[in-house]
């Protein structure tokens, strides 16, 4: 062998060597999800529950996001509504503190936590299931498609690695997989023209929601000094509206109000979370566009910002023996990892969720509650208070009930492979103030885990996948579609009254309501004959010219006549034998008046309308 051929030999072989180490370096998935916050961890969680291999990469050490990593444990909303993951996730805090009432300490939320406990609650619940890998410290860097696979380049520490995957979850916490995916997104306040929502500005703008640093304080006793070091640009005249609370004090001292606005967000184990709107620690920062480099550097100002507020409490107010709790968050300041996003990318999806969809679901003409996928109760909530140049919208007046989530504002309008969760959903940006909380993210991620579950087992892209399949999926899992409040997930008809809820055939009636906003569906309240009939309109064709339903009260009897107009013939022997096999109470017979709960499980059990596909804009296929 001469020289040259040796020369040439050793170029092959280490040719073949680069190419096995970067055959060692790329990891294979079905489903990739990036980011281990609120959302992408319930969809890690249900994608693996549904027999699907999932792996989660995240940033931090923690799961969680904004619930844990952020410091926001102080749950606002869908109290009424455990829906899902979010109720297990809620029960488990119940069991480790002993209770509702334990986790009830701060009069923000009904469900107070310290972040480090959420955060080993929801890594308990990850590592149960097999199908499920996290890789933590993982950060996103870079993605792109190649022969109908995911090609997704992350890092961690100095060392990049690429993944290959089938399908992608964006759960980042301001859509940057989206973006890099070529996804197409609104940033800022929408032009009111655009969206048709009288509330928003006549032009459109960057402006974003306020974000916060979240601090976690500790008592640590009477007479103790924690006061940290006279933060750089420290000015308490910042501050001095920080106890203008409107609502009379109501813990220890009666009429304190600054007290009023500590205990805002009390914390079990003598801990405080300070995350102030009012003269407080919010903070404007623009960032989503930003490299990671500079949002890490502009977010210093954000941190300076908090530390000047909690000088503040511990000088001005007096609160000393309040300093930052050292047995929190894993960080060298002791404060969070990350910031509280409010608001994020917001994808150009295949659905558009509008106030007036959220305001008035069934007057709308793409009736999107159909499709709904998760549901949220808390009211439309935006932070501005921080930058002078928002404008000045009352979103206090803007009012609303309850509401779902639909489907199609998961799922890019171009993009095959991609499923969006988190705060990056297809929503307006008034809208966002609303789905941005904690227990709507955490059941937009166990959709999204679900939509991608039926994609990936079906061999189909998401915005292929059944809509039914998905909500029954999730059904199946307790999580709830509909909003309705007085119909939990333990009741036998709970299936059957979301299902029909979600047909339109029984509609629920909308309250908006303090900062819990309600949808019943009245499930004892006898329907009369005209409005199960109209309902049943849309769905079957000989009802449409049928004009013989009064305003009577509902009959068994009147209903199997309507069922045979369907072309579904039901003895009244048939239903007696169903009755007790539909946990249905009393003795069934042809003059009994039937309420909404069984009038819902019997169109559910023998009609099935549910079954009937639906567009993402809610229309019947």
């Amino acid at each position: 062998m001469n020289r040259t051929t040796r020369t040439g030999f050793r170029w092959i072989i280490l040719l073949l060597s680069l190419v096995g180490l970067q055959a060692k370096a790329q990891r294979q998935t079905d489903l990739l999800i990036v980011g281990g916050g609120a959302s992408g961890t319930m969809a890690g969680i249900q994608a693996a529950r549904m027999g699907v291999q999932a792996l989660v990469i995240e940033e931090t050490d923690w799961l969680g996001g904004m619930l844990t990593s952020a410091g926001v444990s102080a749950i606002d909303g869908n109290h009424r509504m455990p829906s899902g993951l979010w109720g297990e996730f809620r029960a488990q805090l119940y069991n480790y503190y002993g209770g509702p009432e334990k986790v009830f300490t701060g009069w923000v939320s009904n469900t107070l936590f310290e972040p480090h406990v959420g955060n080993n609650i929801l890594k308990k619940m990850a590592a149960k299931e097999k199908n499920l890998q996290i890789s933590y410290q993982t950060r996103f860097q870079s993605i792109r498609k190649e022969n109908g696979q995911w090609l997704v380049t992350v890092a961690k520490g100095k060392r990049t690695s690429v993944i290959s995957a089938k399908l992608v979850i964006d759960a980042t916490e301001l859509g940057d997989v989206m973006a890099a995916a070529g996804a197409k997104y609104n940033i800022g306040m929408d032009a009111r023209e655009e969206t048709g929502e009288t509330q928003a500005p006549a032009v459109s703008n960057d402006i974003i929601q306020d974000l916060t640093y979240v601090v976690v304080l500790k008592d640590y006793g009477k007479g103790a000094n924690k006061t940290i070091r006279k933060p750089e640009g420290y000015n308490a005249d910042e501050f001095k509206h920080s106890c203008d609370v409107s609502d009379p004090a109501s813990f220890d001292s009666p009429d304190n109000n600054c007290n009023k606005m500590i205990q805002y967000g009390r914390l079990p184990n003598n801990k405080y979370m300070i995350n102030w709107p009012k003269s407080g620690n919010d903070f404007y920062l623009n960032i989503i566009e930003k490299t990671p480099a500079q949002r890490e550097e502009a977010l210093k100002a954000a941190k300076l910002h908090s530390l000047r507020f909690i000088y503040y409490l511990q000088t001005e107010l007096g609160y000393k023996n309040l300093g930052i709790a050292d047995d929190e968050f894993p960080t060298a300041d002791k404060l969070p990892m990350i910031p509280y996003h409010r608001e994020s990318r917001r994808l150009k999806g295949e659905a558009l969720l509008t106030v007036n969809h959220v305001a008035k679901p069934y007057e709308q003409p793409e009736p999107l509650y159909r499709t709904g996928i998760a549901v949220g109760d808390y009211t439309i909530d935006h932070h501005h208070e921080k930058n002078p140049a928002a404008p000045k919208i009352d979103f206090v007046k803007i009012r609303v009930p309850s509401y779902n989530v639909p489907l199609g504002s998961l799922v890019p309008n171009e993009v095959d492979g991609l499923i969006v969760a988190e705060k990056s959903i297809g929503v307006t940006n008034i809208v966002n103030g609303a789905t941005r909380l904690q227990p709507v993210v955490l059941g937009i991620g166990q959709a999204a885990g679900a939509l991608a579950a039926v994609s990936l087992k079906q061999h189909i892209q998401p915005r292929q996948a059944a809509i039914r399949d998905v909500q029954q999926a999730l059904l199946d899992s307790k999580a709830y579609i509909m909003p309705f409040i007085d119909v939990n997930a333990e009741s036998p008809y709970f299936a059957a009254i979301q299902r029909i809820g979600a047909t339109g055939i029984l509609k629920g009636s909308g309250v908006p309501y303090q900062w819990a906003n309600q949808t019943w569906f009245y499930p004892d309240d006898i329907p009369t004959r005209y409005e199960v009939m109209d309902g049943l309109r849309a769905y079957y064709e000989p009802l449409r010219t049928f004009w013989g339903a009064s305003g009577e009260p509902l009959s068994l009897q009147f209903l199997l006549e309507l069922f045979e107009k369907c072309g579904k013939k039901i003895t009244l022997q048939q239903a007696r034998a169903d009755w007790k096999k539909l946990s249905l109470p009393g003795t069934p017979a042809a003059d009994i008046t039937l309420n909404r709960a069984a009038t819902a499980v019997l169109i559910d059990h023998y009609l099935d309308p549910f079954r009937r596909g639906v567009n993402f804009a809610g229309q019947l296929q």
